[in-house]
């Protein structure tokens, strides 16, 4: 994996563990040597992952609409920032720019990014690994979720695997770097479905 689309929120909560966690999974993927593709901001999550790639040497491509440059949250430190005119647009720049997907805790805008990545991937418009850093258990009632939508029949038993989660960066990345991907919908026929 040479790059990977990460996505967090923008938001600063008052628990400074999540700012903190953004920063070092930013120098951490940088001393990895693996570039971050993120939405562009400067602010809360966003800005803290950006710096930390950053002074750790890592390459960091930014991918932001116009109307949020114009609202003067754009990160004009990245290594490149991408400005494109709509939120499809970004979406798919940070899937055609990266290898995988990594989601940080975040909000609304981040569990779009994380469920278009999965849909994508259970459709077949990509085949990379979509990982979920549980850091904190933030994300243990979606992951809860996710079993409960798989139980009830909702998630087909090949596309479970789909949604990669770690407590910590080193095991979640071991997990998407041995990610084998599994038989599309576009690949079935409709008595599969």
């Amino acid at each position: 994996m040479k790059r990977l689309a990460v996505y967090c929120g923008s938001a600063t909560p008052p628990d400074p563990r999540y700012i903190a966690l953004a920063r070092e999974v930013g120098a951490e993927l940088a001393q990895r040597g693996i570039g971050v593709v993120y939405g562009g901001g400067r602010l809360g999550l966003m800005g803290a992952l950006a710096t930390g790639a950053l002074e750790a040497g890592g390459e960091v491509i930014g991918v932001i609409t116009e109307a949020l440059v114009s609202g003067e949250v754009a990160n004009r430190d990245c290594t490149r920032l991408e400005v494109v005119q709509t939120m499809h647009q970004r979406k798919q720049a940070f899937t055609d720019l990266s290898d995988g997907f990594v989601t940080l805790p975040g909000g609304v805008g981040t569990m779009d990014e994380l469920w278009e990545a999965v849909s994508w991937a259970q459709l077949g418009y990509h085949a990379k690994p979509v990982g979920l850093l549980n850091a904190f258990g933030f994300y243990d009632g979606l992951l809860a979720f996710n079993r409960q939508m798989a139980e009830a029949g909702f998630v087909r038993e090949m596309h479970r695997g789909i949604l990669i989660s770690d407590d910590h960066l080193p095991g979640l990345l071991n997990r998407m770097t041995a990610y084998q991907p599994h038989r599309t919908i576009f690949q079935l026929s409709a008595k599969d479905l």
